[in-house]
């Protein structure tokens, strides 16, 4: 017995131990991130933007790699399972950390450099965790850092491997994050001399903003470089990063065969919704001219769907509601709008007491045309309306992303991936269906709609980073199969052209997550809402790790 005794208190020690290294990772990368430690919600870095010279870049890749080194001695030992899980999970974020930092996008995209300078500002007011004297000397300690990081952005960017197309998109990024400081930013307190403080050091910030766009302009004219991140890169982020079993060729027929399946499903829908619609496209755009008619309009609907969706997981008993919870239905930012044509979500941060998010409604930017507003109106009509709001609040990101803020393992709140979080989304339109929120075939076909977009996405994801399409092809691909406008396809594929296998992630992730919902009624483990619970509580890892969670293997 006092052998047992003996090994089973080394083996709390040896869990212990990893705990505190895991620990010692993420003191140590939040440090560099303080960004990001910010909009977790972890004290102690509000009024830092971060070191983004080309010596910290290289200081940052070289410490990966020690950790990656000194990890992969680690999870061979004897540990528990929740530190073998965590040790998999950080080893496969170093790795793909560390394609990026062979790709070298520091040197290649502006949004490096820019969505820290404004989303470092807006994430302090948007969760107002502190009194605002606190936040406007850390929001104000951030903007007197921009010029510095405008600077270094100007010597980083390298015209030789910097594609005009991301430099374009980061122009236009550093405009709207110049009106943000300057206009915008004052507003998000009362008090007067708070509101003097902001508009002051916004103004620098505004002004060097506007010196990065100027340099931007002339630097798309001398960009030669490649935004195909190429198809060995992107398979090494699906295997590593990622866990999955299969590349970007596997990956890329995957979605032929999803969108040719939901195409044959939409066609059925649709002959029954308008026998004389012409076919699954037609149906769909003649139900896009039912929209609202101004952008606030379109808010509210949001908000509306929002409170229904709530009430009938509430109803059907479908997932169990964090106390405090509370869903927000706001416009998106202004320097979000020229970048993103689609609503988002914000949640709370990971590390606070806080269970309240955003629900980001896709405003259309500064400067949009009559004709373009419409376009953009289209894409939000009342039947699509319900899906959205599933997708962004009930039962999809804001309540999976609150439930998983009760996690006790420090390391899942830090990282996270898509292919669960978009993927579980996703699912949680599906799952809405099948329950019978979608009580319309319109809805339904609407809901069929947005599925097939991320078919369509996972189509030409592939193909862009791997050479297969070039931009045009991508646009017109996604305007005559996924259904979208012109206007919109466009956003959608440069966004995918800055942001490789992201796009995939919403369809692959739900098609794992059904699989793992039939393995969970087969192994019968318990109800759907104990699936529910179970699952979203991983809370956004791997989805091979997340399998490991749920299940023990």
């Amino acid at each position: 017995m006092a052998t047992v005794a003996a090994g089973a208190a080394g083996y709390r020690r040896s869990m212990a131990e990893i705990d505190g290294v895991v620990q010692e990772w993420i003191d140590e990368d939040l440090e560099r991130r303080p960004v990001a430690a910010s909009e977790l919600g972890v004290p102690g870095h509000d009024g830092e933007l971060g070191d983004f010279s080309s010596a910290g870049f290289e200081d940052r890749a070289a410490q990966d790699r020690r950790w990656a080194a000194r990890l992969d001695g680690l999870i061979a030992g004897g540990v528990g399972p929740d530190q073998q899980i965590d040790l998999t999970l950080l080893l496969s974020e170093l790795a793909g950390r560390a394609v990026l930092q062979e790709w070298q996008d520091w040197r290649r995209d502006p949004s490096i450099y820019l969505n820290p300078c404004t989303g470092g500002v807006h994430s302090l007011f948007q969760h107002r965790l502190r009194p605002e004297t606190e936040l406007t000397a850390a929001a104000v300690a951030r903007l007197h850092q921009v010029p510095g990081v405008v600077a270094a952005a100007q010597a980083n960017l390298d015209p030789s491997v910097a594609p005009a197309l991301l430099v374009r998109r980061g122009r236009d990024a550093a405009h709207a994050g110049a009106v943000y400081f300057r206009d915008l930013l004052p507003g998000s307190v009362d008090d007067p001399q708070l509101k003097a403080d902001l508009a002051s050091a916004g103004a620098g910030a505004a002004a060097a903003l506007d010196d990065l766009a100027v340099h931007l302009d002339g630097l798309a004219e001398r960009a030669r470089g490649e935004w195909a991140l190429g198809e060995n890169r992107y398979s090494a982020l699906l295997r590593q990063r990622e866990m999955l079993g299969y590349g970007a060729a596997e990956l890329h027929a995957r979605g032929l065969v999803a969108w040719d399946d939901l195409d044959a499903e939409m066609t059925e829908l649709a002959s029954r919704v308008d026998p004389g619609g012409g076919g699954w496209r037609q149906v769909v755009e003649s139900l896009s001219a039912e929209h609202p008619d101004t952008p606030e309009a379109m808010r509210a609907a949001y908000e509306r769907s929002c409170r229904d969706a709530r009430a009938f997981l509430v109803e059907r008993n479908l997932v169990t509601l964090p106390d405090g919870e509370r869903c927000l239905v706001e416009p998106s930012p202004l320097f979000q709008r020229p970048l993103l044509a689609v609503a988002s979500y914000s949640s709370p941060p990971a590390f606070s007491t806080s269970r309240t998010g955003t629900f980001y409604v896709p405003y259309p930017p500064e400067g949009t045309s009559a004709e373009q507003l419409q376009e953009r109106l289209a894409d939000n009509s009342f039947h699509s309306i319900p899906t959205t709001s599933v997708h962004e609040a009930y039962p999809g990101h804001h309540w999976q992303l609150t439930w998983a803020n009760s996690t006790p393992r420090p390391l899942r709140k830090v990282i996270w991936t898509s292919y669960f979080v978009e993927g579980w989304a996703l699912y949680a339109e599906k799952m809405m269906r099948e329950q019978g929120f979608f009580g319309d075939p319109r809805q339904e076909l609407c809901h069929l709609g947005g599925r097939i977009f991320r078919a369509a996405r996972v189509v030409v994801d592939t193909a862009l980073h791997t050479g297969d399409m070039t931009v045009e092809d991508a646009v017109t691909f996604m305007a005559t199969k996924a259904g979208l406008t012109d206007a919109v396809a466009r956003a959608e594929v440069e966004r995918y052209c800055s942001w490789p296998t992201q796009a995939p992630s919403y369809l692959t992730g739900s098609l794992e997550i059904e699989r793992m919902r039939d393995r969970w009624f087969e192994e019968r483990r318990g109800d759907l809402r104990q699936f529910h619970d179970t699952i979203a509580a991983a809370p956004g890892m791997p989805l091979a790790l997340t399998e490991r969670a749920c299940f023990g293997a």
